[in-house]
């Protein structure tokens, strides 16, 4: 009889741990605590239990059935307080919420491929300061006081002679008055131009590059940047070198891939042209290199830039500018 009791009053918290709602509890009571149920049964046959032990069994019987009322009892107290509990409560009965874990940027993403990309080609990363002296980011470059190319780069100015730099081309400058030939290096770095609309903002990054040795051609030139172009898109994207203007190159050129969009039959994005500009790029010119006491006679070198957004843009299908620092969790979680 002993065994029964402790068995029954096993099954009966089990039972309890498991029921949901207050018909559930009430069911399980009656099976257990009613006039059917079986502690009331084991009570009743107490009268065949030897006389030396029915006081045992008796009192342990009282027990489990006093246990087992006070289990029920809190059983729906705990239910009707968590029913009554106010709407916004917390309900601790919800499978627990993992932690968010974040991702990179896409454009950081964008950036640490195309360091991963040179630093393979074997180019150093340099970098240079935000707030930069004219000299460094426009007389150095062959585009002195009052030159009509300074109105390609629409320039925040902290005063006549400092600006927030609207490329990282001074980084090369300085560091070619630091650094003999050869010289092969990339300058990152946020830039500043006074520009917002679906393809440009006042702020965004930039990836400059400059190799200067003795015999550097523009065929090696071509090369490097092929490589780069099939490296952060796919080795079947098809590129080309269009002619162009920058007052620190010469010859120089556009840098142009095959729309991403429409794959070269020409759409909206590619003003039905089939190409898209990537970056632009030349041999560096002499008067750069007069600037800094390179021999023109023994030193050539090229140069190239581009935008880490643009290339994001393109590699990943993007339309619009914006959407890149707009915080929009659910555009973000894409990359």
């Amino acid at each position: 009889m002993k065994e029964d009791l402790e068995e029954i009053q096993r099954q009966a918290l089990k039972a309890l741990e498991s029921a949901s709602d207050l018909r559930q509890i009430n069911q399980l009571k009656t099976e257990f605590l009613g006039r059917k149920g079986s502690i009331t049964q084991c009570l009743r046959k107490i009268s065949t239990v030897p006389p030396e032990e029915r006081h045992v069994v008796g009192k342990l019987a009282n027990e489990v059935k006093t246990r087992l009322e006070a289990a029920f009892k809190k059983a729906v107290g705990t239910l009707k307080a968590f029913d009554d509990r106010p709407a916004d409560a917390l309900d601790v009965t919800l499978p627990g919420r993992s932690a968010f874990r974040g991702n990179l940027h896409p454009i950081t993403q964008i950036k640490e491929k195309i360091f991963e990309i040179f630093l393979r080609l074997g180019f150093e990363i340099v970098e240079g300061p935000s707030v930069e002296l004219d000299y460094y980011n426009f007389e150095a470059l062959n585009i002195p006081k009052n030159h009509p190319a300074r109105d390609m780069q629409d320039t925040f100015y902290v005063s006549d002679d400092i600006v927030l730099r609207t490329h990282t081309s001074p980084i090369q400058i300085r560091v070619m008055e630091k650094q003999s030939p050869p010289v092969r290096i990339i300058a990152p770095g946020e830039v500043y131009r006074v520009d917002s609309d679906i393809s440009h903002t006042p702020m965004f990054h930039q990836v400059e590059g400059l190799m200067v040795d003795e015999g550097v051609s523009f065929g090696d030139l071509k090369g490097i940047l092929t490589t780069f172009v099939h490296q952060i898109f796919d080795a079947n994207t098809s590129l080309r070198f269009r002619p162009s203007f920058f007052p620190f190159t010469e010859p120089s050129a556009e840098v142009d891939i095959r729309c991403v969009m429409c794959r070269g039959s020409g759409c909206r994005v590619c003003s039905q042209t089939g190409w898209l500009e990537v970056l632009g790029a030349g041999m560096v010119h002499p008067a750069v290199f007069e600037m800094v006491n390179y021999d023109t006679e023994y030193y050539t070198g090229f140069a190239f830039g581009m935008g880490i957004e643009r290339i994001a843009m393109l590699k990943y299908g993007i339309d619009d500018i914006r959407k890149f620092y707009e915080n929009d969790i659910r555009f973000l979680q894409q990359f």
